[in-house]
């Protein structure tokens, strides 16, 4: 007996090996999830996919006189896409909305670091001054902006007064106005994903890193960000989607000089006519949108399927 207790004892020093746990099958799709998920799927189906794959079959058709869509197929439009003026909106549109993004996500991200923070008389306070704007009608806000931004407006005048800018500066009809005034608009499409994501983050976790040396910005950054990465990636996309495809903001406060994809793709269908030129737009627009996402994704499930490292496990 003794023999053979001592024969199955482990070395000193070596750590014993666990035994391995059953497997875990997947969950098996039942037909009750299917028929509650098939009504959110044929609405995708007739309202999204289909209208792209029309959208994109139509950049392949000719346009007549009449302004509608010509018999046949061809590749005219994807030549006439090559047009020098293109590449200059293009740029204008993804920087714009690039950088509305990154401000949006800098300012939302500690809104929604305090909004998780504070009490709940507090929280419900700020998310409601967070929401008021949708109160009110889209269009009237941009316009309203533009009442500011105009010379004899508020905003400029205020600005005259601090020295900020000279009297004859012009803060409308440029490409920091549609800046300025799509940061205010999407703002609160970043706080809300963020918030969300942070209201549901284990802040003990940042007083662990605290207790073991870190302070409070490594902590915010090593251990509050990627604790919340779901709703960045979330915001990320509530803001530069909008950002890439808007046409009334560059429209009311940016003028020629500020034109963006969105405002080139309602002048071929509305003064141009040209149907198939605008669908060309309208798919490279919607290729811009589908591609980073798609890589997002795919990055995104590798990762969850990759066996977590003995340092996550510790």
């Amino acid at each position: 007996m003794h023999a053979e207790h001592d024969h199955h004892r482990l070395p000193p020093g070596r750590p014993a090996t666990p035994a391995p746990g059953p497997r875990v099958k997947p969950a098996r799709t039942t037909s009750a999830e299917v028929l509650v998920t098939a009504p959110s799927m044929l609405w995708l189906l007739l309202l999204f996919c289909v209208p792209t794959l029309i959208v994109f079959a139509i950049t392949f058709k000719p346009a007549d006189l009449y302004g509608g869509i010509g018999p046949g197929w061809t590749l005219q439009t994807l030549r006439s896409l090559s047009n020098p003026n293109y590449p200059t909106i293009i740029w204008r549109t993804i920087w714009i909305s690039f950088v509305a993004t990154a401000i949006c996500l800098a300012l939302s991200v500690p809104m929604a670091y305090h909004l998780a923070r504070v009490t709940p008389r507090w929280r419900q306070l700020l998310l409601l001054l967070t929401i008021v704007p949708f109160w009110t009608s889209f269009l009237i806000r941009i316009f309203a902006w533009k009442a500011l931004l105009h010379p004899e407006g508020l905003f400029k005048q205020a600005l005259v007064f601090l020295h900020l800018v000279r009297p004859d500066a012009s803060l409308l009809y440029n490409a920091e106005a549609v800046l300025l005034v799509s940061v205010y608009t999407y703002l609160p499409f970043a706080i809300l994903p963020i918030y969300a994501a942070a209201e549901k983050f284990d802040f003990g976790l940042i007083e662990a890193a605290l207790d073991l040396g870190a302070t409070r910005l490594q902590a915010f950054f090593k251990v509050f960000l990627p604790g919340i990465q779901r709703g960045l990636l979330n915001a990320f996309l509530m803001v530069f989607i909008p950002s890439l495809g808007s046409y009334v903001i560059p429209d009311v406060v940016g003028g020629p000089n500020a034109e963006m994809i969105g405002n080139k793709i309602a002048q071929r269908v509305f003064v141009d006519r040209n149907l198939p030129h605008a669908s060309g737009l309208a798919a490279f627009l919607t290729v811009a949108v589908l591609l980073p996402m798609l890589i997002m994704i795919i990055h995104q499930t590798r990762a969850e399927k990759q066996p977590p490292t003995m340092r996550e496990v510790a």
